[in-house]
């Protein structure tokens, strides 16, 4: 039951991510947004996701982790409410960045609660599959949401719906999650660090997510990145001369956790390029509205459940977590291969269901054991900054990987349109190539992780001898 509740936060929380993306066009409208502004709608959001996931994941360590959950949730549910009764583009901007806010203060720390109430290697890899599950299919059923929030009640409702779904997470988690102390802050909290690290994070997601206006070689986003580097050299400097860092160093030595990290990198940029390129792709060139659009996702999304009831389990049972990392990144690149032959006028069946439905098999087969992989080597202790660091990872290659794709895909469009391609044909380019360059980085993907991922030994064979006693 606890499993449940923090994976019902954890949904809350991703779908929120995708659900305003169909209401845009409504916001702007209403609150009489500017193109260039109601991009803050969403970047407010990124930006406190992903400045304060690994500052929350390290706090959970050293508070308490269902102690951070729940306050991490509480802060959601307020900024959700106070999202939903925005009148004005400040007082929304801000509300979504205290959404963010509290996301990231909730979602660093449940990775380590699965790890930590799950000791048994066979039923948390059961328990993650549940948690997978929620983080791949999230991202369809916000756009599935969200269009039929917006067609038929209000904008509004896209975050109010948060409001009782948050109080019935806080009810149940204060009563289910079980309250495991953290380490303590007997030698204090390391707030110079704290500061650098978020700092460096927050001027780094800045950069990445303005470069789309301004270009990735302008002033502007090199000031950024490069502010970001600094920070962050000067932040492991720091961390290196201290007794009690906010950021242990010998985290950054295990190797599963930082290899599986990489690897995830490259698979969630394919998988964030599928979602919001084929968005892109069947809403302006095949005309799908919202509703449809969400519909068109469902072979994605009902892969990935049917993965996570136990099938990918059995898989990582039979070849090892390794080959099945490999099989499934190779899912992905088939799938990404077979959308960027997509065209103007293609239909659904079989050239986007197939994709679709392969994209989700793909998914749910190397997300399972990435994640079993990445948390099999670090130390209870350390389990909530590890939750961190993980969450890290797919958030910053999702938003450069959306932000390179997008770039690209738009410079394609632009050059075919002046070619005298016409508008649908050029479109198609763009987001061709972004499918493209997609399979590329998971082929990166799939050279890292024959190279790097590595279970320990120890825990392999822990995880054969339960095996062995369950059956």
């Amino acid at each position: 039951m606890a499993l449940v509740v923090v994976c019902l936060g954890q949904l809350m929380m991703v779908v929120d991510m995708t659900i305003v993306n169909v209401a845009l066009p409504v916001i702007q409208r209403d609150l009489r947004f500017s193109q260039s502004s109601l991009t803050w709608v969403v970047g407010a959001y990124l930006i406190a996701y992903g400045s304060f996931l690994l500052l929350a994941g390290r706090l959970g360590d050293l508070l308490g982790r269902k102690r951070v959950f729940l306050a991490g949730t509480a802060i959601f549910t307020v900024a959700s409410l106070a999202c939903g009764l925005a009148d004005s583009q400040l007082t929304l901007i801000a509300a979504r960045f205290l959404q963010g806010f509290g996301g990231a203060i909730a979602t660093s720390v449940i990775l380590a609660l699965i790890a930590t109430d799950f000791p048994r290697t066979d039923e948390r890899v059961k328990a993650m599959g549940a948690y997978m599950f929620v983080v791949t299919s999230g991202g369809s059923l916000g756009l599935l949401l969200g269009g039929a929030l917006v067609a038929n009640v209000d904008w509004h409702w896209i975050f109010t719906v948060n409001v009782p779904i948050g109080i019935a997470v806080l009810t149940l988690g204060a009563r289910l999650i079980d309250n495991r102390p953290g380490t303590g802050i007997r030698g204090g909290i390391d707030i110079a660090g704290s500061a650098l690290m978020t700092l460096s994070s927050m001027t780094a997601v800045y950069g990445i997510i303005s470069a789309a206006n301004h270009g990735w070689v302008s002033a502007h986003t090199l000031t950024f990145l490069g502010a970001a580097v600094i920070l962050g050299v000067a932040f492991l400097f720091y961390e290196s001369r201290i007794e009690n860092p906010i950021l242990p160093l010998r985290i950054l030595k295990v190797r599963t956790l930082m290899g599986a990290s990489v690897v995830r990198g490259f698979l969630v940029t394919g998988m964030f390029g599928t979602w919001v390129m084929g968005s892109l792709y069947v809403e302006h060139v095949l005309g799908y509205g919202a509703w449809a659009t969400g519909l068109a996702f469902l072979p994605m999304t009902l892969t990935v459940g049917a993965l996570s009831l136990g099938a990918t389990a059995r898989v990582m049972k039979a070849l090892g977590p390794e080959r099945t990392v490999l099989a499934g990144l190779s899912t992905v690149v088939v799938a990404l291969l077979l959308l960027s032959t997509v065209g103007d006028h293609t239909g659904y069946f079989p050239a986007l269901f197939v994709p679709f439905a392969l994209m989700g098999l793909g998914m749910g087969t190397a997300m399972l054991p990435l994640l079993t992989i990445a948390m099999s080597g670090v130390p209870d202790q350390d389990a909530g900054l590890a939750s961190g660091i993980v969450n890290v990872s797919m958030q910053l290659a999702g938003a450069i990987g959306i932000a390179i794709l997008g770039t690209l895909a738009s410079d394609r469009s632009e050059s075919l349109a002046s070619g005298g391609a016409s508008a649908l044909h050029a479109l198609t380019g763009g987001y061709t190539l972004a499918f493209q360059i997609a399979a590329g980085a998971v082929i990166v993907g799939i050279g890292v992780s024959a190279v790097v991922l590595r279970m320990p030994r120890e825990r392999q064979r822990a995880a054969g001898s339960e095996v062995a006693v369950e059956v």
